[in-house]
């Protein structure tokens, strides 16, 4: 599940990410084009049975994604958008905040 809700004027969004909550001892994180694709810049946190990461961006832009596990495992957001197929042979979620309605 991917919730939103615009800020500052409407020019950023606020997205969390949420997904079911990883095996007991495995960390998930969130890696995209907007931290360079890094899973050690926004780690999720486990909150009961979800784990979940907020970031900010720009809205009125497409980002491309993924979730990554502890174990190295890359996995899509079955929420997301859309998915674009990336160099490595799989596919990224996509979360597209040019026209999305705000989240309720």
């Amino acid at each position: 599940m991917i919730q939103r809700e615009r800020m500052n004027g409407d020019e950023q969004t606020t997205v969390t990410f949420i997904v079911p909550a990883a095996a007991k001892g495995e960390k998930l994180s969130v890696a995209g084009d907007f931290n360079g694709w890094d899973p050690g810049q926004l780690p999720m946190t486990k909150r009961g049975k979800r784990c979940t990461a907020t970031a900010m961006l720009d809205t009125g832009r497409r980002y491309a994604f993924r979730y990554v596990s502890s174990d190295g495992r890359w996995f899509d957001d079955e929420a997301a958008d859309g998915y674009e197929p990336n160099d490595l042979g799989t596919t990224n979620s996509i979360i597209d905040l040019t026209a999305q309605p705000v989240d309720a």
